[in-house]
């Protein structure tokens, strides 16, 4: 798969999602199933993932649909609050795997308008389904069950990119083979001098071996900086999330949005 052939990370805009994955007859299924066996099986029907046991990504998406659940029945979610939910988890995790690339700031960034769709008033763009201590619960749910895991998903997901390099050196010379004399001259060589004979020897027949360490050695390097980037702009989109979660809590006058207060 060449690099021209890799989708690319896109920004997708949030809209309201309840009932998009799972309406009204199937909120009514999922209420009854009381075991884990028995929602287990239901997720598994509605979603086609019945392969769970041989299959490891049906068993991973399996596990994240009915945890998703579990949270919702935990908080007490009604039916239109754990639909909503559940469609915010399955969506960003499709956009995290919708291209091998990184792409944990759109995916955030994505997230983050979701929860905002479902707790903002604001038809027919947005709606208040979830409170503003509901829209905290969530985001430390998703940050601390999905986020935190982001690359195991998107490895488990995705076909795995490789980057091979290869380099060709212009205006090299070739190495020019020479007869051997018949009858060698030469006094003994110690065993250190034969180790510094054989080691100039290894170098005249590789030139190329101290330049391909060095590469090597950077690209492991800009690596190293690159998981490091990811992990802060993680932080720095979390901490910049908190500070919008601030804001919105105090309103327009520094007070409480009032939310409480609808008759």
């Amino acid at each position: 798969m060449g690099p021209e052939s890799l989708p690319k990370p896109q920004q997708h805009k949030a809209k309201i999602c309840m009932w998009k994955y799972l309406d009204v007859h199937s909120m009514d299924l999922i209420e009854k199933a009381q075991t884990t066996d028995e929602l287990k099986r239901l997720l598994a029907e509605l979603f086609n993932l019945q392969d769970f046991e041989l299959n490891p990504r049906s068993a991973i998406l399996l596990d994240l649909y009915f945890y998703s659940i579990q949270f919702s029945r935990e908080q007490g979610f009604n039916q239109e609050q754990t639909s909503a939910f559940f469609s915010i988890v399955k969506d960003t995790h499709e956009a995290c795997v919708e291209t091998p690339l990184p792409n944990v700031e759109e995916c955030y960034s994505y997230f983050t308008e979701l929860v905002f769709c479902h707790s903002i008033r604001r038809p027919p763009f947005s709606i208040d389904l979830f409170s503003q201590d509901q829209l905290v619960l969530i985001t430390d749910y998703v940050i601390n069950t999905y986020f935190r895991h982001f690359k195991l998903y998107k490895y488990a997901f995705t076909p795995q990119v490789r980057l091979d390099i290869s380099f060709s050196y212009i205006g090299m010379p070739e190495p020019r083979e020479e007869a051997e004399p018949a009858e060698s001259l030469e006094p003994p060589l110690s065993p250190l001098q034969e180790d510094s004979k054989e080691a100039a020897a290894a170098a005249e027949e590789d030139p190329t071996a101290a330049l391909r360490e060095y590469i090597s050695a950077q690209l492991n390097q800009e690596l190293a900086q690159l998981r490091l980037s990811v992990e802060q702009r993680l932080r720095a989109t979390e901490e910049q999330f908190n500070s919008k979660l601030v804001q919105l809590e105090k309103g327009p006058s520094g007070k409480g949005s009032g939310k409480g207060k609808k008759k």
